[in-house]
């Protein structure tokens, strides 16, 4: 019956049968099977143990963000400066990534509102190159903070990246003084800027834009460190303690300021925008 199978599936107004892939989502914690419904429901927490799964920039927007907020226009900067290629071009691997990603690169901002509180929130998502922070991820930062700026509100940037992206080389690592003169310039404002840690978050955007809030709130179970955990171990020749670069580790040793279940975020976020909201003298 493949002939049917292959005539049937040519055929755009039949429905086609849902598979097993479609159906069941495979836990990267337990590795449970999970009804891919129930996942998406629960914000892509397992059910079981409760591992919080990778989301998009546009799935996290809408998660934290009140509904009717704006998404910023992805910035045009120049695409492959240097030429690069290693067993492909850069276009082709940025062809590659942005069939697969509704965005042009791997940072998105949203303007709108928090539980009713003004928010600008930056999302950087690790399915695209694997967030990795190149000259678009940087001035799509700048500008969430510009607009933040000029809304005179707080800025929330959620962080998800291996690093800097090598195929633009210096100009990759000149984001992050870029990034970090933005965060200043929201300080000397009187501008809360707060920062989500997601899994992962390490190479050159921890050393950066993703350790300099003012509040710093990590995802439960969420990798968060600049080198590797091998490469650390093998540079000290000691064995490092279990869940290092955890997210709970680094709570416990006083890096990160809260963990929160997804579940929590937005109303957690909205609490602490409270809590750094300039108070009005009666």
């Amino acid at each position: 019956m493949n002939w049917f199978n292959r005539v049937r599936n040519s055929l755009a107004f039949l429905p086609k049968r849902a598979t097993e892939k479609d159906l069941w989502v495979k836990c990267p914690g337990c590795q449970q099977m999970v009804f891919a419904q129930e996942y998406a429901e629960n914000l892509s927490v397992c059910p079981r143990c409760e591992h919080h799964g990778r989301i998009g920039a546009d799935e996290r927007l809408r998660q934290l963000l009140d509904e009717g907020y704006d998404v910023l226009p992805q910035p045009e900067v120049r695409e492959d400066p240097l030429k690069f290629r290693d067993t492909k071009k850069y276009t082709d691997r940025l062809k590659q990534a942005r069939a697969k990603n509704p965005h042009r690169d791997a940072f998105t901002v949203g303007s709108g509102t928090i539980e009713d509180r003004p928010a600008v929130v930056g999302v950087q998502d690790f399915g695209f190159m694997g967030g990795s922070m190149g000259m678009a991820v940087g001035t799509a930062f700048c500008q969430g903070a510009e607009r933040a700026l000029t809304r005179r509100c707080p800025y929330i940037v959620v962080t998800a990246a291996g690093g800097a992206r090598m195929q633009e080389g210096i100009l990759s690592l000149m984001q992050m003084p870029k990034a970090t003169v933005m965060t200043r310039r929201l300080r000397e404002a009187g501008l809360s800027y707060i920062v989500v840690l997601t899994d992962p978050t390490t190479g050159g955007v921890t050393a950066s834009y993703a350790m300099l809030g003012d509040i710093h709130i990590a995802e439960p179970g969420a990798l968060i460190g600049f080198a590797g955990q091998r490469v650390i171990q093998d540079t000290i020749r000691e064995q490092l303690p279990d869940g290092f670069q955890r997210a709970e580790y680094l709570h416990k040793h006083g890096m990160v300021d809260m963990v929160v279940h997804r579940h929590e975020l937005k109303d957690r976020l909205a609490t602490v925008l409270d809590y750094l909201q300039p108070k009005v003298a009666a």
